[in-house]
């Protein structure tokens, strides 16, 4: 897909402060460190449209951006290892439960997971939770850079084992792999969401 524009709309901290556009909306969903953030930039061509942090939890609230004018990426708060009081991290699961829940604009949520280990508990509860709900759903395994072919695929069939009824697919913020089939299953989802 060619990227014409790409900006930042909005951080919202509680429903009432969602988008309200009726843009169709691809949410990113991961653990705090799992590169999310790389991952919407890779995809956008951007350098720095979401920011990036070497800090886990940065991202505290839902941020929107708005691509060609026409849909929506929307960062969902991180979860799992970040620093921070155990009310502040209830809420931002409440709030993204809330918003996976009651979008209508949403067409596809990506699940983040980090391709060089197992998924973890956290991991497994939100892909269950999107497969109970029949969330339409992929999975997109980061860092795929960090891997020898073997030892890709072998990672690749053990997440696919773990989370059967998504597909799984490798990514490389740095060497752009699998860039193009994320962006078909987001045309794909983008074209469901238009009918």
């Amino acid at each position: 897909m060619k990227i014409d524009t790409a900006e930042f709309l909005k951080s919202a901290f509680e429903e009432s402060h969602w988008l309200k556009e009726r843009y169709p909306e691809v949410s990113f969903l991961g653990r705090s460190n799992v590169g999310k953030s790389s991952l919407i930039n890779s995809l956008l061509g951007r350098k720095k449209l979401a920011r990036t942090s070497n800090t886990p939890g940065r991202t505290q609230s839902i941020n929107f951006f708005l691509v060609n004018r026409s849909f929506c990426f929307v960062d969902l708060p991180g979860y799992g290892y970040a620093k921070v009081p155990k009310k502040i991290k209830a809420d931002w699961g409440k709030m993204a439960e809330d918003y996976l829940a009651n979008r209508r604009q949403l067409v596809l949520s990506i699940q983040i997971v980090d391709v060089r280990h197992k998924p973890s508990v956290l991991d497994q509860e939100l892909y269950n939770w999107l497969s109970y709900h029949h969330k339409k759903s992929l999975v997109v395994a980061t860092k795929a850079d960090k891997l020898s072919n073997n030892k890709l695929r072998k990672s690749i069939d053990l997440i696919s084992q773990c989370m059967p009824e998504s597909e799984v697919l490798p990514y490389s913020s740095v060497t752009g792999k699998g860039k193009e089939a994320v962006w078909q299953q987001i045309g794909n989802a983008l074209q469901i969401g238009n009918d």
